[in-house]
């Protein structure tokens, strides 16, 4: 008998709305997903410190055409009045500490490539609702690894904008999963892993720039896989 493991899946009408299925016109507006994106080949994470206005402005860490950039606005000392603060996340934090990173004075990248590259993650989100937009992350067939896994809501601000000369995926909001439950998974048959939950939307951010990065590393800390969501089309006469 096979078995899937949601992981603390939230569910009812709240997280309907938010992914797009309470209402048809939801529907019609767009569906968000990662299927049949390409895998990176690696990822690049820039973090720059809130107070280093002219970091936002800094071409050298562009990505590669095989690599996925994410950027994470990092608390600066001077707290609310540093002039990235608006974007600063207490998540970039945390994030930093994961990879035994300390707060950059400036900024630094971070390039890590995907290893043994594993099949069947996916991500998916709604469209936005009050606020919040629901989001999603899948494993299929788990196998016996420790897995952990990081969802991000991302802003894509595109060259030429906002003051950037380069294309970023901003870090909105972030979860970080640990899928221990995938260590029984030859005795259990797991068929998958799954998550999903309301990410809140900060104040400030265009909406319709929102998408999902997701990966999973396994237990000795590879990435061993990394997807990104993209929005079909509306649907005509929708």
């Amino acid at each position: 008998m096979t078995r899937d493991v949601c992981i603390r899946s939230w569910t009812g009408a709240l997280v309907l709305a938010l992914a797009g299925l309470a209402a048809p016109w939801a529907r019609a507006q767009s569906f968000c997903s990662s299927d049949r994106q390409v895998q990176p080949a690696r990822l690049v994470e820039r973090f720059i410190n809130a107070d280093c206005e002219s970091c936002w402005a800094d071409a050298s860490a562009a990505a590669e055409p095989d690599e996925l950039a994410l950027d994470w606005i990092v608390p600066g000392d001077k707290g609310e009045d540093a002039p990235l603060s608006a974007a600063a996340t207490r998540e970039a934090l945390d994030r930093l500490a994961s990879l035994n990173f300390a707060v950059p004075a400036a900024s630094i990248a971070v390039r890590r490539r995907v290893e043994a590259p594993k099949r069947g993650l996916r991500v998916s989100h709604g469209v936005p609702f009050n606020d919040y937009i629901g989001a999603s992350i899948e494993l299929k067939s788990p196998g016996s690894e420790r897995w952990s896994a990081w969802l991000l809501l991302v802003e894509t601000i595109p060259a030429g904008a906002d003051g950037t000369p380069i294309e970023r995926n901003l870090v909105r909001n972030a979860l970080q999963l640990s899928w221990q439950a995938a260590a029984a998974a030859s005795a259990q048959r797991l068929t998958r892993l799954f998550e999903s939950r309301p990410m809140g939307i900060p104040a400030g951010v265009r909406p319709e720039r929102l998408r999902v990065v997701g990966w999973v590393q396994d237990g000795r800390g590879r990435i061993r896989a990394i997807t990104q969501s993209r929005c079909a089309p509306p649907t005509p006469g929708g």
